[in-house]
């Protein structure tokens, strides 16, 4: 790969970046390809190129993963969390999430219970720590904490 191919991929990675920090907030295409260092033009067929879809329809996914995760994870209302992804619209909203997931959003929810963390981890959770010989438990962040006697 030709070192001018390489930072205009590092260049438009690092505005996908900035698309993944900034997601819920209003972006046009224009200010993100200002951190590309590139045109709008240039940037869409560039962006296109490296990932496979524009800029515009790379955030509408985004926001709808996020979304995903607030519908099966909260009890928030889908109007809230359509204005807390970042979208205007929940008309939009809800289009553009059946489009991606081939579901609304309300059934989205019903369908999804919330994700539980993996087996290991829960088990890990709760495996007694032996200290100085002084039966401890695992508290739920990892600090193991002294085992209240009987």
């Amino acid at each position: 790969m030709s070192r001018e191919v390489e930072d205009l991929n590092r260049r438009v990675l690092r505005a996908r970046d900035a698309m993944d920090r900034a997601y819920a907030e209003p972006l046009d295409v224009r200010a993100v390809a200002s951190v590309a260092h590139l045109s709008r033009a240039h940037f869409i067929r560039c962006f296109r190129a490296v990932f496979g879809e524009t800029p515009h329809r790379y955030l509408q996914r985004r926001r709808v993963e996020r979304s995903m995760f607030l519908l099966r994870e909260t009890d928030r209302s889908v109007t809230d969390i359509c204005f807390d992804v970042g979208f205007t619209s929940s008309g939009t909203f809800s289009r553009t999430f059946r489009e991606i997931v081939g579901e609304t959003p309300s059934d989205y929810r019903v369908e999804h219970e919330p994700m539980l963390p993996p087996t290991c981890l829960q088990m890990a959770a709760m495996r007694p720590v032996v200290a100085a010989g002084v039966a401890m438990r695992s508290s739920t962040f990892g600090i193991a904490a002294a085992a209240a006697a009987p």
